[in-house]
């Protein structure tokens, strides 16, 4: 549809197979439109330099627009006429495509939290409710998710402790079948995720030292042109991966045939091709015993209140 060179996943200068975003020049608009127009699952649409002239943009109604251009007044009359339009509008001020908000608007990832475990080795704590940082560590992963780009922020629980502690911070879903393994979990969130979002990036509630930074370096590594379905973060040894991972969405259908305590792992220790690995800014240590929990406290212990003589 386009010359821009962009390194985006997806980006379609041909007919694309299945839901895609395109990335299209303001001069070739109309081309563009007829494409929109012919074809339902063309979610998004990103606008590069904008026509002079005003279009009829009521095909991209209920369709993400992504405008960029150096006139905030041609901008801001072209965001007007979209919003007409019933088109969802997002708009920069910039003479060259910035490409991770590009990337951000036209692949939205989701973050699913599983939160449902049953703690056994803890000796009846919920550990994900033991304190991190003066907080619940669920919380900790809850705001990673958020601070590093998420778009929706899903936790998957079966204890009632866990639904007050996560409170309004992230969406819930509850799974009634908790007790027979991560398969489940795994799959109640995935089914929660809203349809825009074009990959779900798979957090466990018990690693409250994954942060923000961790969450930036798998999307930006997955949105990357040429990347593969999915994308976790080295586990320290040679080709292995640790969670948490993004999942593309071509990979969900295979997901929900999965049983058991391995989760997605069942799916992508068969097929290391479907996997890209990169390394992890984060401290990925997660909480199963008291032993964990006493660690992660001596290496993170909490700040001693002052007191005043």
């Amino acid at each position: 549809m386009s010359d821009l060179e962009l390194p985006i996943r997806g980006r379609t200068y041909r007919e694309p197979e299945g839901p895609h975003s395109m990335v299209v020049r303001g001069r070739d608009i109309e081309a563009g439109l007829q494409h929109v127009a012919e074809r339902d699952d063309c979610r998004a649409v990103a606008v590069i330099g904008l026509p002079k002239e005003d279009r009829d943009l009521s095909v991209l109604a209920g369709r993400r627009l992504f405008l960029v251009d150096s006139d905030g007044a041609r901008l801001r009359d072209f965001a007007e006429i979209a919003l007409r339009a019933e088109a969802e509008v997002e708009w920069i001020r910039s003479a060259s495509p910035p490409f991770d908000r590009l990337a951000d608007a036209l692949l939205p990832v989701g973050a699913v939290i599983l939160a449902a475990g049953s703690s056994s080795r803890m000796h009846g704590s919920q550990k994900l409710l033991l304190e991190f940082d003066g907080r619940p560590m669920i919380k900790s992963v809850i705001e990673a998710a958020s601070d590093g780009g998420c778009h929706q922020i899903l936790v998957v629980y079966s204890s009632e402790d866990v639904k007050r502690a996560v409170s309004g911070d992230a969406e819930l879903v509850y799974n009634p079948r908790a007790e027979t393994g991560m398969a489940s979990s795994l799959q109640a969130g995935l089914r929660a995720m809203r349809p825009d979002m074009e990959a779900a990036l798979v957090m466990l509630g018990d690693q409250p030292m994954v942060g923000s930074r961790t969450v930036v370096a798998l999307l930006r590594a997955w949105r990357r042109e040429g990347s593969r379905p999915a994308v976790a973060v080295s586990s320290g040894d040679a080709g292995r991966w640790t969670p948490p991972v993004v999942l593309a969405r071509e990979l969900w259908d295979e997901l929900f045939t999965l049983e058991g305590d391995a989760g997605a792992r069942q799916v992508l220790d068969k097929r290391p091709e479907l996997v890209d690995v990169v390394p992890a800014p984060d401290r990925l240590d997660d909480i199963d015993t008291p032993e964990d929990y006493a660690k992660i406290v001596r290496l993170f212990p909490r700040p001693k209140p002052k007191t005043n003589h």
